[in-house]
């Protein structure tokens, strides 16, 4: 990427005085290191007619793309080529205008200790870009740079100067020239070099409006094509497009009566402020789960993956549930959910009612058997895809309760939280975060293998674009009437959570489940007091509960 700034000058006023304002002495060589790349600062021409100062980035894009990586697996497989084959290394782009304000941060700002008489003086400068991507031809070059004051030459690069048919490509090269405040200029480029490229290669986090705002003082408030400059510098981002807009409106306003904007935008007394606040995603999750739980009529749930026991702490305050199992691998996440359910100090009717137990959902388990339901809140991300096939038997081949309700991330919504960084997922634990339809495909396919039946519904807002952050799914059994304790199938399965032998898959097993309708064998028996998983290994599961990849984790991630 390559840029240049000319002035020219007299005697009186020699052109070298752009290494003033620059702070870059124009007989040296500058490197700095950037976020991008390596920036060089040169002067191809240094003297009192003609100085030209030029900044050179040097991207390297394999670099790029593995410092964006998370250590989660979220991105597209589509877009894997894309992230090595492109133009970042020769166009300017919006890393080019990170540079700027990188390397000339002091020059944007207006701020001159040696000269600083220099800074409120308008240059002769002319501006060259060998190389613009620009989305919107130069028609769109034009409308931008020509309401500042620019005379704008924005020729469209062919495709391939030897074969003329092929016609012109997205890319232009931009030749600036008029009288400015070098500041300005500076500041032109940092905002309108994102605009032309349209495809910022930067998490657009909310300060970015602070940034535009900053970089806008006394020119965009009224650019006529104010609003594709703000949307397209803020990516897009609505909510940010309408907060830019909103204090852009502002300031016109403060403007026009001479007051400052925070005089006009006093209707709110913060100390006493009654807005609403938002209701947390993790609650929404909740609130769902137990709208599922309700409907399906739901008497005994098992919560596999349990966590700290916030949805067992849910289900406890509705009489409807008569037994809540709690399940997850760690010990401490269970020691962690009795402290918080204060189980210790509940009373004695209250404490029948709930059971916490250590389990990998990478086996099956007897004790899991007959009940009417069992959630997987936030679980399934948490298992690497090979192991996937192991939960899956665990829970719908083996347990085979009458309604099973997931909720997993939708990737998709990703880009509309602000302070996560492109192409992270939302919890470092996290093997893959899938899209709406990988989740559907994944969900369709366990209810074919083993006989249930599945709906989806949103979690939180259903974004018309991306959809909603969390996506759930409601399996109920094939046949099923009821998924709750009027069913006749659940209730002569579920009498016990270590299976009493009276449910089919119960009867007459050889492998520690005990003789039917002989309640529990010793080792059974033992295996529920140890609080140990001792039934049959799951298709495909791993070598031991302690060490598999595909125990429950039972995080909730608060939005």
């Amino acid at each position: 990427m390559f840029l240049t700034i000319t002035t020219t000058g007299s005697a009186d006023r020699p052109a070298t005085d752009l290494g003033f304002l620059l702070h870059k002495h124009p007989d040296k060589a500058q490197r700095f290191s950037t976020s991008q790349g390596t920036a060089h600062v040169f002067y191809p021409e240094a003297g009192v007619q003609r100085c030209t100062a030029a900044l050179l980035l040097e991207v390297d894009p394999i670099a790029l793309v593995r410092k964006s990586r998370g250590k989660g697996r979220g991105g597209a497989p589509d877009s894997a080529l894309g992230q090595y084959v492109n133009d970042r290394p020769y166009a300017a782009s919006s890393l080019l205008a990170v540079a700027l304000r990188s390397v000339f941060a002091s020059a944007m700002k207006g701020q001159c200790t040696a000269r600083p008489e220099l800074v409120a003086q308008a240059l002769p400068l002319r501006i060259e870009v060998p190389v613009l991507p620009a989305r919107g031809g130069p028609e769109l070059v034009d409308k931008l740079f020509r309401p500042l004051g620019w005379t704008v030459r924005a020729e469209p690069v062919p495709l391939d100067e030897t074969f003329p048919e092929w016609g012109d490509s997205r890319y232009v090269r931009l030749v600036l020239e008029g009288e400015c405040r070098l500041a300005e200029a500076l500041r032109h480029l940092y905002v309108l070099l994102p605009v032309l490229d349209d495809a910022k290669h930067y998490w657009v986090a909310p300060d970015e409006v602070d940034k535009l705002l900053r970089a806008g003082e006394g020119w965009l408030e009224g650019h006529p094509e104010q609003r594709v400059i703000v949307g397209r510098y803020l990516a897009r981002r609505w909510s940010l497009t309408r907060q830019a807009m909103e204090r852009l409106e502002l300031e016109r306003l403060a403007e026009s009566d001479d007051v400052a904007a925070e005089e006009l935008d006093n209707a709110v007394d913060e100390e006493a402020d009654t807005e609403e606040k938002p209701v947390p995603l993790a609650v929404r999750r909740r609130e769902a789960i137990l709208a599922v739980l309700r409907s399906a009529r739901a008497a005994r749930v098992l919560d596999l993956g349990c966590g700290q026991g916030q949805l067992v702490g849910a289900l406890l305050k509705e009489g409807q549930f008569t037994e809540i199992v709690g399940v997850d691998v760690s010990m401490r996440a269970l020691h962690e959910a009795r402290r918080r359910l204060r189980l210790d100090r509940m009373s004695e009717r209250q404490s029948e009612r709930v059971r916490l137990v250590q389990g990998s959902l990478a086996y099956t388990d007897g004790r899991l058997k007959g009940y009417d339901a069992a959630v997987l809140s936030e679980v399934v991300e948490h298992v690497d895809p090979a192991r996937l096939p192991a939960l899956e038997y665990a829970v719908f081949g083996s347990a085979r309760p009458g309604t099973v309700v997931v909720t997993t991330p939708n990737v998709e919504y990703n880009v509309r939280w602000e302070s996560l960084p492109a192409g992270r997922v939302r919890h470092a634990d996290h093997r893959f975060e899938w899209t709406r339809e990988e989740f559907r495909q994944w969900a369709h396919g366990v209810a074919a293998r083993h006989g249930y039946e599945v709906s989806f519904g949103p979690v939180g807002p259903d974004d018309p674009e991306v959809g909603p952050p969390t996506q759930l799914a409601h399996f109920r059994r094939a046949g099923d009437d009821s998924g709750g304790p009027g069913g006749s199938r659940n209730s002569r399965q579920g009498r016990d959570l270590e299976g009493s032998g009276n449910s089919r898959e119960g009867r007459g097993s050889k492998e520690g489940h005990g003789p039917a309708g002989s309640g529990n064998s010793r080792e059974d028996r033992q295996a529920e007091d140890s609080g140990s998983v001792r039934g049959k290994r799951a298709p495909q599961g791993g070598s031991s509960a302690a060490d598999s990849s595909a125990s429950m984790r039972g995080k909730e991630v608060a939005a």
